[in-house]
């Protein structure tokens, strides 16, 4: 537990599932909804900025805005043709919807596959940041990128939620949607934000991992169901309760693994899910609904 280099992986990969965590924390928050399509939002954005570079010779800062964009509209039109019709047919129901956006996500990883390849595809680091030694710890470029983009991230989404006035209707409308449709809140609008803005978070969290990893059309699910643990592990009670949730199954991957191995690593992230979903299933913050 003393190995900085370990800490380091820890802090790198728990930013990565912190920003996934936030893009699914925003459409809850927004829409009291869980949008598992988030995983393959990053993965397509990832894959079209790997792709662009590669065979096109974009530029790698103009292929992740084409991919940010791609990962804002994908997000859009999930609420539009699949989540809203799905909700309204089933009088409001959960259920329906969490089986026809898993149904999505599927079909997004699918049509990236054919569009970008079936291999894995590499994406340049965002930013130019050499690699650099500080003592006996390495550090890569596309960490210090990692944790870089999360907090700038993480801080204007507090910022945005808080100081703006559309921050505020997106919290209105999450605490009771009833009430902010009777005072005249156009919902469906506030609704639109918090997908937009998800599929945004979700889409700068694939581009920055993937120059890490790489990234293949099989990876929006593994990037989901991690995003998903960290949200459990944080709850929903505050904006920044996706970073901690994050750091925290950041660690227990690096450290189990170091430890245990790569299965015992998976055996502890299971266990302590379950410990979460049993015990304490809102997380380590609580949402406090404002009536």
């Amino acid at each position: 537990m003393d190995d900085l280099q370990l800490w380091l992986a820890a802090a790198e990969i728990g930013c990565f599932f912190a920003l996934v965590a936030l893009s699914i924390y925003l459409v809850v928050v927004g829409a009291d909804f869980f949008n598992f399509a988030a995983g393959p939002y990053a993965m397509t954005a990832a894959m079209l900025t790997g792709y662009a570079a590669t065979m096109w010779g974009v530029p790698v800062f103009l292929g992740a805005l084409l991919g940010i964009a791609v990962g804002i509209v994908i997000s859009i039109l999930t609420e539009i043709t699949v989540v809203k019709p799905v909700q309204r047919r089933s009088g409001g129901a959960e259920l329906p919807a969490l089986v026809a956006v898993t149904a999505t996500l599927f079909a997004i990883q699918q049509l990236a596959g054919t569009l970008f390849g079936r291999t894995p595809l590499p994406v340049q680091n965002l930013l130019p940041i050499s690699d650099f030694h500080l003592g006996s710890l390495s550090v890569q470029g596309t960490t210090i990128t990692i944790v870089l983009v999360t907090a700038v991230v993480l801080t204007a989404t507090v910022l945005w939620l808080r100081m703006t006035q559309t921050g505020q209707l997106l919290r209105a409308v999450g605490d009771n949607h009833t009430a902010a449709q009777t005072i005249g809140v156009n919902v469906n609008r506030v609704r639109l934000w918090a997908f937009g803005i998800s599929g945004a978070i979700a889409a700068i969290a694939g581009i920055v991992f993937a120059a890490k990893s790489g990234v293949q059309f099989t990876s929006g699910l593994s990037w989901t169901l991690t995003g998903f643990l960290a949200l459990v592990i944080g709850g929903t009670g505050k904006p920044w309760a996706p970073l901690v949730g994050g750091l925290a199954l950041g660690c227990v991957q690096v450290f189990g693994s170091y430890y245990f191995g790569a299965t015992g690593s998976s055996i502890a992230i299971f266990v302590i899910a379950l410990v979460f979903f049993a015990f304490r299933p809102e997380g380590l913050f609580q949402r406090k609904v404002r009536v």
